[in-house]
Order: structure tokens, then C-alpha cells, then sequence
């Protein structure tokens, strides 16, 4: 009995899966057509008829992940959880992605094509971008309530989420400690500080 034929869904679907486990092992420039046709076991034609080309299927890779971890991050953000759940949250969040897709996270970081809408020139700054926005909403109505300057809340929005992002980064490669401990520290130098933050930051410790 031959094996059943593929609907053209399916076929999209196993060529994304394989296509980024290629590039997250070998990047944008060290991957190929062959490789990801021959690891799917198709001919390159099919390659190209599905997504036009390596760009295009690295393009489909990095717009799914991107809008996976978004969305998970989101998720753990809203007008009714308090500020230091919402850092939490957020830092679990990515934690989380990184330890389920370690393939999807080392594509989000790793090179990409030049001159392209790809990690370096645009897709994880606009990822990053579209959470600071959402941290950005969280911390007005902290500051607001606080007595603070509401209009320094963008700044601290990417730098808290700049500082999960990086220590996420870190971590993705020595996994110790415990994710949750990861979380925990972040969120206590994070929520600490924003708790503490004067009314005028240029003459605070004079």
C-alpha cells in the first residue's frame, strides 16, 4: 500500500517545520534550498513552488515565531494583573519559549538575510517593539498612579523588556538556574526598582 499523498497544506506546513530546524542549525546564509528539500525528502521545485525561494520560506519561519512568542507574552499581560505578575509574566513567557522551541528561538537570534526584514534588521526589533508597546500601557497606569512622569514610560518599557531578552539570551545557552529562579530574579530587580523610582531621576543618590 503506497503512502498517502500530502494535501498542499500539509506539504507547507512539514517544509516550514523542517526549514527551521535547518536555519536554527546552520543560519540564514549557511542554509539552502537542497538542504531543507533534501531533509523534507522533496524536490527543490516544490520548495520554490510553495514559498519562491529561500528568503521566502525564511520569511514564513520567522513571521510564525515571531507571532508564537508574541502572542504567548501577551497572554501574560492585561489591565487586570498587577505590575509585578506582568513582569513575571513576561519573563516566564519567554523562558518558556525558549525551553520549548529552542529551534524557533535560535532563528528569532540568529543572523539574517542582508538587506531583508530578518532578525538583525527588523523582525525581533519590531517583536520587541510590539511587547514594549503592550509594557509601555502597563507601566502608564503604574506611573500615572504613582506620581510618576508618564511620558518616561516607553523608555522603561524597553528597558525592562530589552533586560528580559538578554538575560533570556544568556540563559538559553547555560539552562541553570531553574527558569522560574530566572524569572524571580528578574522580576525582583525589576519590580524593586520601578517601586523606588524617584520623581526625578537626574538628582536621585546626590
Amino acid at each position: 500500500m503506497s503512502e498517502r499523498r500530502m494535501t498542499a497544506s500539509e506539504r507547507r506546513t512539514q517544509l516550514v517545520g523542517v526549514a527551521k530546524r535547518v536555519f536554527a542549525e546552520l543560519g540564514y546564509d549557511g542554509a539552502s534550498v537542497e538542504e531543507i528539500a533534501a531533509r523534507a525528502k522533496v524536490s527543490k521545485p516544490v520548495v520554490y513552488e510553495h514559498f519562491g525561494g529561500k528568503e521566502g520560506i525564511y520569511a514564513v519561519v520567522v513571521d510564525r515565531e515571531s507571532a508564537r512568542l508574541l502572542e504567548m507574552i501577551a497572554a501574560r499581560l492585561g489591565p487586570d494583573i498587577g505590575a509585578r505578575q506582568q513582569v513575571q509574566g513576561s519573563a516566564m513567557a519567554f523562558l518558556d519559549y525558549i525551553e520549548a522551541d529552542p529551534d524557533g528561538f535560535r532563528v528569532l537570534t540568529r543572523d539574517s538575510p542582508s538587506g531583508s526584514q530578518g532578525v538583525s534588521g527588523g523582525s525581533m526589533a519590531g517583536l520587541l517593539s510590539d511587547v514594549a508597546a503592550k509594557a509601555e500601557e502597563v507601566l502608564a497606569r503604574f506611573f500615572a498612579a504613582s506620581g510618576l512622569d508618564v511620558a518616561s514610560a516607553p523608555l522603561y518599557a524597553h528597558a525592562l523588556v530589552g533586560m528580559i531578552v538578554h538575560v533570556g539570551a544568556w540563559w538559553a545557552e547555560v539552562r541553570d538556574p531553574p527558569k522560574e529562579e530566572v524569572a524571580a530574579h528578574i522580576t525582583a530587580l525589576a519590580y524593586l526598582g520601578l517601586a523606588r523610582l524617584p520623581a526625578d531621576p537626574r538628582g536621585y543618590g546626590d
